[in-house]
């Protein structure tokens, strides 16, 4: 069976046909002339065409002129199709029930949490096609091998598949299908039909951090058992250094937003009795797992445990909620470590250089550009554009990526996957409908969120 959806637009209004052809977009529910169903180009373009379910007409067009008129599938019946989710996401293989992770120079499909920038795939949609790309930038082909180049290998038809199981198939330029392969779950072209096994979901991607006690300047940890202590100062990470940081409460006006902290082992932060701070909680529904994180504007943070009080760091490293002020026992550095890559979005577009040669950055792009990340360990970030020179001020607070030495920004995680970036002038960067991206705002609104 063809797949079935229906199209809605941005005013949560559905596409209709008639049988006369001519298209509207004003129905609020789904019913028979809303339904369409999908079939993929034949010469394999990646291009999809839409049938209605109801007379079997196809959606066509050109230029203005939009009909539901065609019995057979022309040119003006094909469509190219393009995701609107920002294109850094993790995938998930719905027979396996694992994640998709960069290991051994493969994409495996082994994680039971996607954990770290290994799990990190970047969607780079391409005429028409989909490639994935790893974290290092790099695609996968059909044979399960990563290259540094975009070949007809690596260019995938996306195909969507409803009903019971529904999700996501690649379909390679020989005709089978991304699935896991063996033991090791290998990602690569093998079968010529859809299975559970070629079906795919995607998920955003939560900021995933390491946290560093000012106190001692330790690393917080959870390798010595469920005590969440700043210990570690040993220059390698291991994924009981990395935490997940995941919004379970949006900030409203009357009160600022609650954050769990998820662990490697699938269990959360949360403060028992004493005040202690253990990685025991299995539900991030408890209270006791929801935390305040302050942004001090620094590139520091405090965390505010259930009972109102701040987390402080012991001299033993031990973390307890039990401070009413902040001082640096109470502060901590957050560095993001599953974003080596930026991919910057907001409603007017993504963020890049205004030209090859010119080196303004601005927000109004069609397609994404790479934002190289260089982390420091004082909750700093070095950004470059791509043309591989560093973000830097203008006069004017406007960026200008022409820099050869490094200017620290901050970046601050205001929801799963939103951010504000704070320049060195103190101030957020705002985009605005011209592509402007300049650092001057002082309070958080909407024109400063990025989708990252």
């Amino acid at each position: 069976a063809l797949p079935i959806l229906y199209i809605r637009s941005h005013t949560g209004r559905y596409l209709s046909a008639d049988k006369y052809g001519n298209v509207t977009c004003e129905a609020e529910e789904r019913d028979q002339m809303e339904k369409f169903a999908v079939e993929y180009d034949k010469n394999g373009s990646g291009r999809w065409a839409f049938k209605n379910a109801t007379h079997g007409n196809y959606l066509g067009g050109n230029e203005d002129n939009f009909k539901c008129f065609s019995k057979a599938v022309t040119e003006n019946e094909l469509w190219v199709v393009q995701l609107s989710i920002h294109p850094q996401v993790n995938l998930r293989n719905l027979n396996r029930k694992r994640y998709a992770h960069l290991k051994d120079e493969q994409l495996q499909v082994t994680e039971v949490i996607p954990w770290g920038k290994e799990a990190l795939i970047i969607l780079h949609f391409d005429n028409g096609k989909y490639a994935l790309k790893t974290y290092d930038n790099r695609f996968l082909n059909r044979d399960g091998s990563l290259s540094t180049d975009l070949t007809n290998d690596s260019r995938f038809t996306l195909e969507i598949k409803s009903g019971a199981n529904c999700g996501l198939a690649f379909k390679d330029c020989t005709g089978t299908y991304l699935t896991a392969v063996g033991a090791t779950a290998t990602m690569k072209g093998r079968n010529k039909t859809v299975s559970k096994d070629e079906l795919f979901t995607l998920e955003d991607s939560c900021p995933q951090i390491i946290v560093t006690s000012l106190a001692n300047n330790k690393k917080v940890s959870t390798r010595q058992g469920v005590d969440v202590t700043a210990n570690q100062d040993e220059a390698e990470d291991t994924d009981r250094e990395i935490f997940q940081m995941e919004l379970l409460i949006p900030q409203t006006e009357e009160s600022p937003a609650k954050w769990a902290f998820r662990t490697v082992d699938n269990t959360y932060w949360t403060q028992e009795p004493l005040g202690g701070i253990q990685a025991t909680a299995k539900d991030r529904t408890n209270p006791n797992a929801q935390f305040i994180v302050d942004w001090i504007g620094d590139g520091t943070v405090a965390v505010k445990a259930n009972n109102g009080h701040y987390i402080q760091s012991r001299q033993t490293g031990q973390l307890v909620g039990v401070s009413d002020t902040v001082t640096n026992k109470e502060k901590f550095y957050i560095k993001i470590i599953n974003r080596p890559l930026l991919l910057l979005k907001n409603e007017h577009g993504f963020v890049g250089l205004k030209s090859t040669s010119k080196a303004e950055v601005q927000c109004s792009k069609t397609n994404y550009e790479v934002i190289f990340v260089d982390a420091s360990n004082d909750g700093h970030y070095f950004l470059k554009g791509a043309n591989n020179k560093y973000w830097r001020l203008a006069e004017d607070a406007s960026i200008i990526a022409d820099s050869s030495s490094a200017v620290p920004f901050l970046l601050e995680p205001r929801g799963s996957s939103i951010l504000t970036i704070k320049g060195p002038n103190g101030c957020y960067i705002k985009g605005e409908h011209n592509g402007l991206f300049r650092a001057i705002g002082q309070e958080v609104d909407s024109t400063m969120l990025w989708e990252y």
